[in-house]
This record gives structure tokens, C-alpha cells and sequence, in this order.
């Protein structure tokens, strides 16, 4: 097998959906936050994330921003918060997501043993274009592939469908890196070879196929890529 193509999911993966909550509660008068941020960036990722499996499955699709906005509504009433300020607060602090330290070199890397690189996110195309501008790793991507081309979010079919119509590359020829097991495992049922970056060290989904490899991190990516 010799894989010419790395495609990479973005929030939680590229870059770290815990910041915003972490950067927050770190700034003046933020004693509330403080207590519970961690709680805080943990529900605010499930529900946008259940939002997202909720929308495809309804068909009541909207942008990634929409649902962003929604799981934090959740995630501050359940934490007790009530700051209308604190939200903007977190919702800028989102919109800037800082990369994983080591993603830039990683992404480097394998552009220079020449493979093509992408993202393909649940994310739109501003966010990600903010995402990608803000982390500075523009230069080692080919293209940000966003499912707002589709009208659907992952794992539906049609947001895999992305990565051969616009960079060429047939399911055998990619490896599909994302830290979310779900996506994970849909990405390997579509025919892709994936990674399941497992950085909080849980169990494999049971869901009807596996990831191929689990790492801690980005950083083996180019290794295992050579391997393959």
C-alpha cells in the first residue's frame, strides 16, 4: 500500500477544543470559571458534538458555528454560569483554537517527503480558515475541506466523498487522522486507512469498524506513514 494522502479532522485533532475554557478561566475575575472549566469544556464538546449526529440524522442541517454556539449555551447553564460577557469571551477564544505543539512540525514533515495534506472538518469554512490562519499552518496544507460543501456532517458518506472529488485520491491511497473515535471509525468503514489519535486514552468505540492504528499524538504520524 503507499498512501499519497493525509487528511486530517481538525477540532480536537489539529487543534485544542479545550483552550478557549482553559485560556478563560487563566484572565482576571474569572473565579467561576476557574472551578469548573474543565467540566465546562468537556460538556460543551459532547453536545456540539451530539448536536452535529442529531442534525444529519433529522436533516435539520446548519453550520458548525451554530452548533458551537448551542453546546456552549448547554454547557454554561449546566456549569451555573450566567455571564453574557463570559461567553463572547469564550466563543472569540474558540474561534482562535491553538494547534497542538506538535502539529506544525508534523504536518512539515510530510510535505516534504512529498505527500499531498488536508483537513476535513465538521467545521465551516470561516472557522476553519480563522483556525488555520490563527495556528500559522496554512503553508502545509493543500486544502481545508469543510462539510459545508455537502450540507450533511461527519460521518455521513458525502463528507468522505470530499477527499477524492477535490484532491484525487482514491479511499486506499489516504490515511485519515482524527481524535475522535467515532469519525475514526467511519472513516475505516468508508474504505480509508485511518488513525485514532487517543490522547485521553479511552476505550475503542464498538461500532462496525476499527480504527487501523491508535496513537498518544500527532507526532509518529510521519513514521507510520513511511511504514505503509
Amino acid at each position: 500500500m503507499t498512501v499519497t494522502t493525509c487528511v486530517f479532522d481538525a477540532y480536537g485533532t489539529l487543534f485544542d477544543v479545550s483552550a478557549a475554557a482553559r485560556v478563560a478561566a487563566e484572565q482576571p475575575g474569572q473565579q467561576a470559571l476557574a472551578e469548573v472549566w474543565p467540566r465546562l469544556a468537556a460538556d460543551w464538546r459532547m453536545k456540539q458534538l451530539q448536536y452535529t449526529w442529531l442534525r444529519a440524522i433529522t436533516g435539520d442541517h446548519t453550520d458548525f458555528w451554530q452548533v458551537t454556539e448551542d453546546g456552549l449555551d448547554w454547557a454554561m447553564e449546566a456549569s451555573g454560569l450566567d455571564d453574557p460577557v463570559l461567553r463572547e469571551t469564550l466563543l472569540a477564544l474558540y474561534w482562535e483554537c491553538p494547534a497542538y505543539r506538535e502539529a506544525p512540525k508534523m504536518l512539515a514533515t510530510l510535505k516534504a517527503a512529498g505527500l499531498q495534506t488536508a483537513i476535513l472538518s465538521n467545521g465551516s469554512p470561516d472557522m476553519l480558515e480563522g483556525a488555520v490562519d490563527f495556528a500559522g499552518i496554512g503553508a502545509w496544507l493543500d486544502d481545508t475541506l469543510s462539510v459545508e460543501d455537502v450540507g450533511i456532517f461527519k460521518p455521513a458518506r458525502a463528507v468522505y466523498d470530499l477527499v477524492e472529488a477535490r484532491l484525487g485520491a482514491a479511499p486506499d491511497k489516504v490515511l485519515f487522522v482524527s481524535a475522535n473515535g467515532w469519525d475514526a471509525a467511519g472513516a475505516a468503514a468508508y474504505g480509508f486507512t485511518t488513525v485514532w489519535v487517543n490522547r485521553a486514552g479511552d476505550p475503542v468505540d464498538r461500532l462496525p469498524a476499527r480504527p487501523a492504528h491508535v496513537v498518544s499524538d500527532l507526532t509518529g504520524i510521519p513514521d507510520l506513514v513511511a511504514g505503509l
